[in-house]
Order: structure tokens, then sequence, then C-alpha cells
């Protein structure tokens, strides 16, 4: 029998880890995923009782044939031309699941922005700055954490955009 890693026996994820090793301060929120349930990001909010503007869903587009991490509020939906702007590229579009899934290690509805197996540029929302604290996954279905959105920029290196729609 294999002998579970520290990470494996604590129930930490990639994103969780990283958190804890740059010693940023978060909150791990847990709560019973429905796969019925229609909307992962509305899910969470639901499910913690938090509004839906504090909740950030984290979705990977391709930008001129590059990967691109947004990270929107699960109440809105993702601007692509903002997107392409926001990173100085002319046409983006939805990354092929599968594709989005392999290069960040994550699965759809838990892919985080942080500790991704392969670090992609990112964009956050800059409505992100209006709260003290936001929600994003922490890389698995039903598994949010709480951080201030100046942290989860400079850990991830994002640019600050307005590419969220309400």
């Amino acid at each position: 029998m294999a002998k579970k890693s520290k990470k494996q026996q604590t129930g930490g994820t990639p994103a969780t880890v990283a958190l804890t090793a740059a010693g940023v301060a978060h909150t791990v929120h847990a709560y019973d995923h429905d796969p019925a349930h229609p909307s992962y990001g509305e899910e969470a909010a639901e499910a913690m009782g938090v509004s839906p503007d504090r909740v950030f869903k984290t979705l990977v587009a391709d930008v001129d044939g590059a990967l691109t991490v947004a990270v929107v509020p699960v109440s809105g939906t993702l601007n692509l031309k903002a997107l392409a702007a926001a990173v100085g590229g002319k046409r983006a579009a939805m990354a092929d699941p599968a594709l989005a899934e392999r290069t960040t290690g994550y699965v759809r509805g838990g892919i985080s922005p942080l500790g991704q197996r392969k670090r992609l540029r990112t964009v956050l929302d800059d409505s992100a700055a209006a709260h003290g604290t936001i929600c994003v996954s922490a890389g698995r279905r039903g598994l949010e954490v709480e951080l201030a959105p100046a942290d989860l920029a400079a850990l991830t290196e994002a640019v600050l955009a307005p590419i969220g729609r309400g």
C-alpha cells in the first residue's frame, strides 16, 4: 500500500498548499457539491451564504493562441474582447475544457487560479478590489478559499482589468 503524502493526509489541494507556503491569510470553505446543480459558482455562493458578487469563477480562455486565466464574479459573465485587450491580444475564445483541465491540473468546476500545474497569465476582474475578501475555487468541486483580492493578484501575478459583465 502506498504511503500518503502530507498533502493527501491533510486533504490539501495545490491551491491551499500554495497559499500556506506563501504565508497568505485565507479561509477554506467546504460544502457538499451537488452534481445536478446547474452552476458551480452559484452553488458555492448559496452553500456558503455569500453574495455571488464576492464569489469568483476561474475560466480558461485562448487569447491569440495562449491560454489565459480569467477570474470573474459568478454573478456575471466574461467579456472575451475585454480579456484579450487586458493582455494586449486581439482575439479571445473559451479554451477547450479538456485542454484547460490538462494544463491547470484541475477539473472543470474546480479550476483554481492558484497552484496550477502550468502557470498561466491571469486577469482578475477589477470589481474584486471593491471587496475585503473574495472566494475562488480551492482546487476541487465543493471547496472554496476566501482571501484578499490583493493577495490573489500578487500570488497569480494577475492584471486587474474590467473583464466581467454584470
